[in-house]
C-alpha cells in the first residue's frame, strides 16, 4: 500500500471513528424510507423534530457535565420540578406571567448548583450525588404539587407553539445548541471542562479550580434540564409531577452515542444532537413499522450498549 493510499485509509478510520453516530443515523433515515414511504414525509419529520427538542436540550447541558467526566441522573426531575415551580408561581401564587420562564430556568440552575457542590465540595462521587439530588427533586416537585398537575403560564406554552410554521421546540433546540457549542469549545468554561476531564490531578496541578469546574458544569446542566422540562410542559399545557420520568436516561444515552466519552474530555454538542436524533428516528421508525414498545426498549438497550462498546474500543486505542 503506498503512502497515499495509507493516508485515504487513515483519514477514514479517522472520520469513522469521529462521526460514527453521523454515519449510522444516515443509514438508518435510507433503510427506513426503504421500508416505509412515511418516513421522508414533511409531517413525520417535523414530528421528529419536535420529540427530539426536548431530550437534545437536556442533553446539551448534560454534554458538560460528562466531559468533565461526571454524570447527572437527576435532570428529569429537574425538569419536572423547574416546569412546577414556574406553573405555581404564574398560575397559582399569581406571579407576572413573562417572569414564568426564568423562574424554572433559575430552579433548574440552583438545583445543579446544588448537586454541583455536594459533589466537589461534600466529597461525593457524582453518581451518588446527582441519584441524592433525583429523589429529592422529585419529592419536591410532588410537594409543590401536591401530586396534581398545574396549568402553564402562556410564557410557557409559548414554548410548546409553533413560531410560524415552524414548531417553537424546535427553534429553542437550535438555539440552545449553538449557544452550548459556543460555551462548551470557546470559552474558558468548555475548556477547563475537558481539563479536568481529560485528567483532574493535572488540572489541578496547572491551577485550574477543579471544584468550581464541577459546580459550574453541573449548574449548566441543571439550566439545560430546567429549560427541557418548560418545552415539555408547554407541550402538554400543563405541568405533571410524573414530568420527564427517565428522560435522564435517554439524555445520558443521547451524549454517549454521539461520540462522548464516559471517562471524561471527549464530547461535542454536535454529536449530542445526533445522538439524540439516532434515538427519536429509531422510535419514530420503530412507531411506523408497528413494532411493539417492548422490542423498542430492548432496540434502545442494544444501540446504547453498542456506542458505549465502541467508547471503550476507541479509549483502548488511544492508550495504545
Amino acid at each position: 500500500m503506498n503512502a497515499a493510499a495509507k493516508q485515504r485509509h487513515f483519514d477514514l478510520k479517522s472520520f469513522l471513528a469521529n462521526n460514527g453516530a453521523l454515519v449510522g443515523l444516515v443509514v438508518l433515515c435510507i433503510a427506513l424510507w426503504i421500508a416505509t414511504p412515511h418516513f421522508l414525509t414533511g409531517p413525520n419529520l417535523m414530528n421528529i423534530g419536535i420529540q427530539v427538542s426536548t431530550i437534545a436540550v437536556m442533553a446539551f447541558g448534560l454534554t458538560f457535565v460528562i466531559v468533565a467526566a461526571g454524570i447527572d441522573l437527576s435532570v428529569g426531575s429537574v425538569a419536572a420540578l423547574s416546569a412546577m415551580v414556574s406553573a405555581y408561581w404564574t398560575t397559582t401564587a399569581g406571579l407576572p406571567d413573562g417572569v414564568s420562564i426564568l423562574v424554572g430556568l433559575a430552579v433548574g440552575a440552583v438545583s445543579g448548583l446544588v448537586t454541583g457542590m455536594m459533589s466537589a465540595y461534600g466529597k461525593l462521587p457524582t453518581f451518588i450525588a446527582s441519584l441524592a439530588m433525583l429523589t429529592i427533586v422529585r419529592g419536591l416537585t410532588l410537594v409543590v404539587s401536591d401530586g396534581r398537575p398545574i396549568s402553564t403560564s402562556e410564557s410557557v406554552s409559548f414554548l410548546g407553539s409553533n413560531l410560524g410554521p415552524v414548531p417553537m421546540p424546535i427553534i429553542v433546540m437550535v438555539v440552545t445548541g449553538l449557544i452550548a457549542a459556543f460555551v462548551l469549545n470557546r470559552t474558558i468554561i468548555g475548556k477547563n471542562a475537558f481539563a479536568v476531564g481529560g485528567n483532574t490531578e493535572a488540572a489541578r496541578l496547572s491551577g485550574i479550580p477543579v471544584k468550581r469546574v464541577l459546580v459550574t458544569v453541573f449548574a449548566i446542566s441543571g439550566l439545560f434540564a430546567g429549560l427541557a422540562g418548560m418545552l415539555l410542559a408547554g407541550r402538554l399545557d400543563s405541568a405533571q409531577p410524573t414530568l420527564a420520568t427517565g428522560y435522564e436516561l435517554d439524555a445520558i444515552a443521547a451524549v454517549v452515542i454521539g461520540g462522548a466519552s464516559l471517562a471524561g474530555g471527549v464530547g461535542r454538542i454536535s454529536g449530542t444532537l445526533v445522538g439524540a436524533l439516532v434515538l427519536a428516528v429509531i422510535r419514530n421508525g420503530l412507531n411506523l413499522l408497528s413494532v411493539s414498545s417492548f422490542w423498542q426498549q430492548v432496540v434502545i438497550g442494544v444501540v446504547i450498549a453498542l456506542a458505549v462498546g465502541f467508547d471503550v474500543i476507541r479509549r483502548k486505542n488511544v492508550r495504545h
